[in-house]
């Protein structure tokens, strides 16, 4: 792409949302799959999807033209390698997380940033001032399964980028807090064979989470418990792992689990917040990029944050916890590590 004028620079960044919004369109068409055996025109595709096909001939050529299509001399559009991963049936499939993430309910949240900034409270408040939002999203199972499928898109290599930096094999057995459908702990056990495992999470989560660990033959090494992390955590585990759970809630919330964490750990246990560390000073590189896109959006659809290596030490400390490393991976998170204080 050529360098672009201050101008147009910002005109670009302005109506990123066109993208966005015909992205999470046709991932939830499931466009993608009806182009693996090869490219078909929108005439095509509106028999077998039901849209105007005129219309959807636009919504194609404006995803042809940043890379997701590729738009052929005969007016047929093909995969290119960044749409083959909106297929739903590939190693790697970004389908659900395009759909979480450029769907309705997070883009509609969004529409209410003004309020968050001005209010430091999520966008859901504004209408349900006691709401959860996961409680509200347990409502929907399709928007909740698809949650799950979302956490997990890059599960496999948060699993070997956590287990390459971490030494996990002193531990006999790891509780995954908030674990979602276990993608994050079968991927640790698979490469730490005398592990066991926990998975603990909502009821209508760990069913899922159950039916992963027989389909992955992990049944007879991971326990599934259904409850709330707010009112409890299992015992009996050596560590307790937290992937993305913290950033997910303000500092009171956050202290409210981790001491409930705390209250089930061995004395010689600890603690693993597997997370992004925000940076010291943000730039232009991919890790700032992620922090901060992260970080508005937890302001603006949870009332989390992503915080710093200081916050986290804070909110340890709060919680009865001593901050002990922080351990990079190759992936963009770090392993937390805390102990009793």
């Amino acid at each position: 792409m050529p360098t672009l004028s201050p101008m147009l620079a910002l005109y670009w960044m302005g109506v990123g949302h066109y993208h966005s919004r015909a992205l999470g369109l046709v991932a939830k068409l499931g466009l993608a799959d009806l182009l693996k055996d090869g490219p078909r025109d929108a005439r095509e595709l509106a028999k077998s999807l039901g849209p105007n096909a005129p219309a959807l001939n636009r919504v194609l050529r404006l995803l042809a033209s940043v890379g997701v299509f590729e738009e052929q001399a005969s007016g047929a559009f093909a995969l290119t390698p960044i749409g083959e991963l909106l297929r739903s049936d590939v190693p790697g499939s970004m389908r659900a997380s395009v759909m979480l993430f450029a769907g309705t309910g997070i883009q509609d949240s969004w529409k209410e940033l003004e309020y968050c900034v001005r209010t430091g409270e999520p966008a859901f408040r504004k209408d349900s001032p006691d709401a959860d939002p996961f409680a509200q999203m347990a409502q929907d199972p399709e928007a909740a399964a698809n949650f799950d499928k979302a956490m997990a898109t890059f599960a496999p290599q948060t699993a070997a980028a956590v287990a390459a930096a971490y030494d996990f094999s002193g531990f006999g057995t790891l509780a995954d807090v908030g674990g979602g459908n276990a993608a994050l702990l079968i991927g640790i056990l698979k490469m730490n064979p005398r592990l066991r495992g926990v998975v603990f999470d909502q009821p209508h989560v760990a069913e899922r989470a159950r039916e992963n660990l027989r389909a992955e033959g992990f049944a007879d090494r991971c326990q599934v418990v259904g409850g709330s992390f707010f009112e409890g955590v299992p015992t009996g585990a050596n560590a307790y792992l937290l992937k993305h759970v913290i950033h997910d809630w303000n500092d009171e919330r956050a202290a409210a689990i981790l001491k409930n964490v705390r209250a089930a750990m061995p004395s010689n246990g600890r603690l693993l917040i597997v997370e992004g560390v925000y940076p010291p000073r943000i730039d232009q590189s991919l890790e700032s990029r992620g922090a901060a896109a992260n970080d508005v959006n937890m302001l603006v659809c949870t009332g989390g944050r992503q915080r710093s290596e200081q916050e986290f030490r804070d909110l340890y400390a709060e919680s009865g916890f001593e901050l002990t490393r922080v351990v990079p991976t190759p992936a963009r998170v770090c392993v937390i590590e805390g102990e009793l204080a």
